[in-house]
């Protein structure tokens, strides 16, 4: 099957994860996104329902698959089942994962067994899952990291990711942030503007934003600060080429200053205004500290 087949055929999303990770909700804003949802799929069953979609054509546009270690031992053959569909049909691998102290607390709230625990913990289980899961984690095409969500701003998070965006292959998220507040987890790209003179120390900027005006005025009149982002946004271009011709529809570049409020909220903003014009992609901004002091 060539390149204009695949697309013809329709999208498939295999949604897989740590359990207690958010795939249900995914799962639900996916169906409300009109994806046709099949949840607890065996891998073996992969190849049969993807036979169901081409003849179903038009019908079955865009089909989202749950598979996950409720499977048990059938689980094991996702990795192998993935290689061999992926030569055939365009798929994309969409993985959610948290820390294991997150999910300690959400099957504790919940009060049910993690899948895996058999007689131990659920810890023991998360890490027996873990272990698992190592290599489709890696073969993922997106990785979601629930710790900080909650099921509102999960299923915000994935209409962003999948709804339809028109002609564009790439959604590009420029991302704000502060690094007293650690590093985004999803970034697939960091930059640090604290290179930068600091706004936070000019009484008359400090209690203001990245989002005013006299604050972006300071920050692109440092030395330094348009020449670094031109040239960042002209090394992004390749970067972004690339991603769309390994097939990688979404990406995060995140900007970060010391609290996220006032020099990386100016330069997000600036990279996505030169980026915003790119050939095949989406670009939209998210500030993730801004607020936060």
């Amino acid at each position: 099957m060539n390149d204009a087949e695949r697309r013809e055929a329709g999208e498939v999303l295999i949604v897989t994860g740590m359990s207690g990770a958010g795939r249900s909700t995914a799962a639900n804003a996916l169906e409300d996104l009109d994806w046709y949802v099949v949840d607890n799929l065996p891998p073996q069953m992969l190849r049969p329902l993807l036979d169901l979609t081409e003849l179903a054509g038009e019908s079955l546009p865009k089909v989202a698959v749950v598979v996950d270690v409720r499977g048990r031992d059938l689980f094991a053959d996702l990795p192998e089942a993935m290689r061999a569909l992926r030569e055939r049909r365009q798929i994309r691998l969409l993985f959610l994962d948290a820390s294991d102290e997150v999910l300690v607390r959400r099957f504790e709230a919940v009060r049910r067994p993690h899948p895996l625990q058999g007689d131990g913990t659920i810890l023991d289980g998360i890490r027996r899952e873990r272990d698992r899961l190592a290599a489709v984690r890696e073969s993922a095409d997106l990785i979601i990291d629930t710790s900080s969500h909650n099921i509102h701003q999960l299923a915000t998070q994935v209409a962003e990711l999948f709804r339809d965006e028109g002609a564009a292959r790439h959604l590009l998220t420029i991302m704000s942030f502060g690094f007293k507040y650690g590093l985004p987890p999803d970034a697939d790209l960091v930059a640090d503007m604290r290179f930068l003179p600091n706004p936070f120390w000019n009484e008359d900027l400090r209690a203001l934003t990245g989002e005013d005006e006299g604050v972006r005025d300071y920050v692109l009149a440092q030395a330094g600060a348009l020449e670094f982002i031109d040239a960042y946004a002209a090394a992004m271009l390749p970067v972004i080429a690339g991603y769309q011709r390994e097939n990688k529809r979404h990406s995060v570049i995140a900007i970060g200053c010391t609290g996220g409020k006032h020099r990386s909220v100016v330069m997000a903003r600036e990279l996505a205004t030169r980026l915003a014009d790119a050939p095949g992609i989406a670009v939209r901004v998210k500030d993730r500290d801004l607020g936060r002091e």
